[in-house]
């Protein structure tokens, strides 16, 4: 699996469809993006865990940092925050190649 983060609108998907060369009809069989948003509910570690057990079986994965910037005064904004960074290290666990894309540009991090 290709696990990618990065910043909102900085050009993940656009990166990666042209680099490997894929159509939209190819990239919606072989990738998954937005997967920080399957963390706004409570998760427990192990059901964490399931879900970027699930989500590496797909062969691109795609993750928007959420940790950046102004804590959040909200909880359930917190909790989301950090949901979503726990499960970014678990795609970048277990993927083969772990990038970072800003503006458009790649860094390999594994």
């Amino acid at each position: 699996m290709i696990f990618i983060t990065g910043p909102l609108f900085a050009g993940k998907q656009a990166y990666i469809m042209k680099t490997l060369g894929l159509s939209e009809k190819e990239w919606e069989e072989r990738g998954v993006r937005d997967v920080e948003e399957l963390c706004r509910e409570k998760m427990s570690e192990e059901e964490l865990s399931a879900l970027a057990g699930r989500l590496s079986q797909k062969e691109i994965v795609i993750a928007t940092e959420v940790g950046g910037g102004v804590v959040p005064a909200s909880s359930e904004e917190r909790l989301f925050r950090e949901q979503a960074g726990r499960l970014s290290c678990l795609l970048a666990e277990r993927a083969q190649r772990v990038i970072r894309v800003i503006c458009g540009l790649p860094q390999e991090l594994k």
